[in-house]
């Protein structure tokens, strides 16, 4: 049956629909029926025990330049007028983000959100990770530099990067001289309040840093993101390629770890981080990519699979 799906996300203008994931659930939510809204995170309003949000209705083709359409503008009683909120948009996960969550968590009785918004606030990518320690590379979170000076003589050769940060942004490899370690920690410090992830380099990442996408805990496929010449990062944001990949057993063992936490919270669409096939690096779940790629190599509709898994749940509200 067709479903009404709100979209909370970026600027329909901004995305680049050849990798955009977001707009390919968009598609394959309208190729199946569903009535389509968009609205920014911005656009969230509670009032009297009930949450709006200005939308406008939206059709979308993959097409270039002419990739959507919006209709006329509405408010949206988000807990009446739809079934579906898909919170899409991307980070930084600030305070803004964070308040999103809280908001539409006075909705979760009424309307289905996907991530579930109380876990999205409550697993911050590079912090939640560390509940799976047993399956990352030496990490430290910390804003001292003697403490990162300490963790460069245990480990010869670190990564430092933002504990929120995303797509690649802010990633220094730092040597075995220490050369600008200190330099970094003092504009790190300035520059964020919270801490910052420090890890033991991975030689592994000239080989590529696997995106493994889970649906509903349940491995849907994988691209190995490969950095381009001279880089370590991988993001394909920040100009690494796609390529075809298989998991390891080890990843195999890391993914059905995960599984029962991702399903008890409710995170529908997660991507997970991997080097090296062993090392688990970041649980992605404000709003995973991946997807369009993972299909372009396997020939499959990831897509497809998250609304067969929306939809299920759906169903299951609806006879509860």
């Amino acid at each position: 049956m067709p479903y009404r799906i709100a979209v909370q996300m970026d600027p329909l203008e901004r995305i680049n629909i050849s990798g955009d994931s977001t707009f390919a659930l968009m598609l394959s939510a309208q190729a199946r029926g569903h009535r389509i809204y968009h609205y920014l995170a911005d656009a969230l309003t509670y009032q009297d025990g009930r949450l709006y949000a200005g939308a406008n209705e939206a059709s979308v083709q993959a097409i270039e330049g002419s990739h959507f359409t919006l209709g006329e503008f509405v408010i949206l009683d988000l807990g009446r007028d739809v079934d579906v909120v898909l919170m899409r948009q991307d980070p930084p996960f600030d305070l803004g983000y964070i308040t999103a969550t809280h908001l539409l968590e006075r909705i979760k009785g009424d309307t289905l959100v996907v991530n579930d918004p109380s876990a999205v606030r409550d697993a911050p990518e590079k912090v939640w990770v560390l509940d799976f320690a047993q399956y990352m590379p030496p990490t430290m979170v910390t804003r001292s530099l003697g403490a990162a000076r300490e963790f460069l003589r245990a480990h010869g050769d670190i990564v430092i990067k933002p504990l929120h940060g995303f797509a690649g942004g802010s990633v220094f490899r730092i040597g075995p001289d220490g050369r600008n370690l200190a330099s970094l920690i003092e504009l790190f410090n300035r520059t964020y309040r919270e801490p910052h992830v420090v890890q033991k380099f991975l030689p592994e990442i000239a080989d590529g840093d696997k995106r493994i996408v889970l649906i509903d805990g349940e491995v849907a496929g994988a691209i190995n993101r490969v950095p381009g010449e001279g880089e370590i990062r991988s993001n394909l944001a920040v100009g690494g390629t796609a390529a075809k990949t298989e998991l390891t057993a080890r990843e195999e063992e890391i993914c059905a770890a995960l599984a029962p936490e991702l399903k008890r919270r409710g995170l529908l669409f997660v991507g997970i981080d991997v080097i090296g096939g062993r090392w688990l690096t970041e649980i992605n779940v404000t709003s995973p990519t991946g997807i369009v790629a993972i299909d372009k190599f396997n020939g499959t509709d990831t897509a497809a699979l998250i609304w067969d898994a929306i939809e299920a749940k759906l169903e299951q509200r609806r006879n509860a």
